[in-house]
């Protein structure tokens, strides 16, 4: 099994959101994910994303599987969400 959990938090390398962190919500299959950042936390909409196109962090939350945005917002302490917030620079 790969790195990428559910409750893992990510960084996505593509796309606009490029450099935002966002939490593993579901394993759809061996290939894509799905993300949230959630969006009123640090602007990463929930969506399927390509399992290479996000790097696992050594951080992650307790989440049960398809969690909601609002039930992700409340497993995340003071700590986890100024780290969800920062930004990181895409290596390009």
């Amino acid at each position: 099994m790969s790195a990428v959990d559910v409750g893992r938090i990510c960084v996505k390398l593509a796309g606009r959101e490029a450099g935002k962190k966002c939490v593993v919500v579901d394993v759809v299959d061996r290939n894509f994910v799905l993300v949230t950042g959630p969006k009123q936390v640090n602007g990463v909409k929930r969506r399927r994303v390509n399992i290479s196109h996000v790097e696992p962090t050594e951080r992650r939350i307790s989440i049960r599987r398809g969690e909601s945005d609002e039930q992700v917002v409340k497993a995340l302490d003071e700590q986890t969400l100024a780290y969800l917030r920062e930004v990181v620079k895409p290596k390009f």
